[in-house]
């Protein structure tokens, strides 16, 4: 079996939300990992994290395109663009920027910034 890159497991971990694919998502991530979703929420641990996967205000998996990648070192950077519906509102688009960093080789820290676009 060959060693996945950082960027392999990004890509996972994109592919896993966009099918709600939870085990795939969490086969990323380090037992410990934070997420930081900026101006919003922070999740500490795989359990928590899990729990934001399908957040109950939204239905349906997301539909993401990422459009940019940057690796430097243990962080990965990506940009891009998504929709999603809301229970409450709808349908939404908007712009993400998310950095991954890494420890041993698995995701440990999630940074999300999320704008919503017309």
């Amino acid at each position: 079996m060959t060693q996945q890159t950082q960027r392999d497991l990004v890509a996972e971990y994109f592919e896993g939300f966009r099918t709600s694919d939870h085990q795939r998502i969490l086969a990323t991530l380090t037992d410990d990992v934070e997420w930081v979703i900026h101006g919003h929420r922070t999740t500490c641990g795989k359990a928590e994290f899990d729990g934001e996967i399908e957040n109950p205000a939204f239905t349906g998996s997301p539909e993401l395109d990422v459009q940019r990648i940057h690796e430097d070192g243990p962080v990965v950077v990506t940009t891009g663009e998504g929709r999603g519906v809301s229970v409450d509102h709808g349908r939404f688009r908007f712009a993400f920027n998310d950095l991954f960093t890494f420890r041993d080789g698995l995701i440990a820290r999630v940074d999300s910034y999320v704008v919503p676009l017309p």
